[in-house]
């Protein structure tokens, strides 16, 4: 049967009333169910009738009685309802956390940093809840977000503004990773000049941090000597460790380091920080399950180390002073 006649389109409450007369017999008994007066039910199906220019009931003086249209029309109106039904539940679920889907860009490095606790505990409170992880380029960062292949990105685009919205998750400091046994471990504020004439180890030209690096030994008046250019951060801590030099990097990822060995000293004048973002396109929203699973991030970044401003005498000193 066509639910719509000169462009008439019944309502859900229309509808329910419908299928409760249809079931019950009786106004009064679909009143019952519904929870509403025996009159709103008449004026539901009056206005049902006029609207689809047909009767659906044949009026008795105990029941109501289908005509052959209602008979028609009661499959279509089941099936409406159902599907209305079954999306409301949907939403339920989703905004309720029994199901949905949380897909993220982000770098490597960062996701290595920032990701593992979170995942962990968002898992433990929302089993159902799926999150996807595009663990892309520091290139491939923005389009991702930009073509829509993921909900939001966490990191430090080059460019803001445009269609991409930022929202600061974190900030962080340039600092220098070293041995024990280097000579700038045992320098007490650390500034850039310190690192004229002192081979270091850096990220490559348009990767990662590198051009905060370069702007800031500018200011500093500093030409440095970048012996190994590296494209993980990772490969600087190992590098460094193993006695090939010391390397620049934001202070966040050089406090997970597993070489506890290693002396972290921040560097000053200037101090350089840099934000990592939650990145949107513009005008779209975050789902439930999205803002869930910033909130817990939000939450485990809490208690993470942070490097001080100013640097101590004595190597090793920096890591204990911030609990890591």
């Amino acid at each position: 049967m066509n639910m719509s006649t000169h462009g008439f389109s019944p309502t859900l409450r229309q509808l329910r009333a419908f299928l409760a007369v249809y079931r019950l017999r009786k106004l009064s008994a679909a009143a019952g169910q519904l929870f509403v007066t025996q009159s709103a039910i008449s004026v539901l199906i009056r206005q049902l009738e006029d609207g689809l220019q047909t009767r659906l009931f044949d009026r008795t003086t105990r029941s109501l009685q289908p005509t052959q249209a209602a008979n028609d029309m009661v499959a279509v109106a089941e099936r409406i309802l159902r599907d209305v039904d079954s999306l409301g539940a949907t939403f339920g679920d989703l905004s309720g956390l029994r199901s949905g889907r949380v897909c993220l860009a982000i770098t490597p490095t960062l996701a290595g940093m920032l990701l593992p606790n979170a995942i962990r505990r968002f898992g433990a409170k929302y089993p159902d809840v799926q999150v996807v992880v595009d663990d892309c380029a520091p290139e491939q960062f923005s389009s991702r977000i930009l073509g829509e292949h993921v909900d939001f990105g966490i990191g430090t685009p080059e460019r803001s503004g445009g269609e991409l919205e930022l929202q600061t998750l974190m900030r962080d400091s340039l600092c220098l990773v070293c041995a024990p046994d280097h000579p700038l471990a045992h320098v007490k504020d650390l500034c850039w000049r310190d690192l004229d004439g002192h081979p270091v180890i850096a990220g490559r030209p348009g990767y990662g941090v590198r051009q905060l690096v370069d702007v800031a030994a500018a200011k500093a008046g500093v030409s440095l000597q970048v012996v190994n250019e590296i494209s993980f951060l990772s490969t600087g801590l190992w590098m460094s460790v193993s006695g090939l030099g010391p390397s620049i990097m934001p202070s966040a990822y050089a406090l997970c380091s597993p070489y506890r060995e290693l002396v972290i000293k921040p560097l000053n004048h200037p101090n350089v920080s840099r934000d990592v973002s939650i990145v949107t396109k513009k005008g779209r929203s975050l789902s439930s399950a999205c803002r869930a699973f910033l909130d817990d991030l939000r939450q485990s970044l809490q208690k993470f180390p942070t490097v001080p401003v100013t640097s101590s005498d004595e190597p090793g000193e920096n890591r204990d002073a911030t609990g890591s």
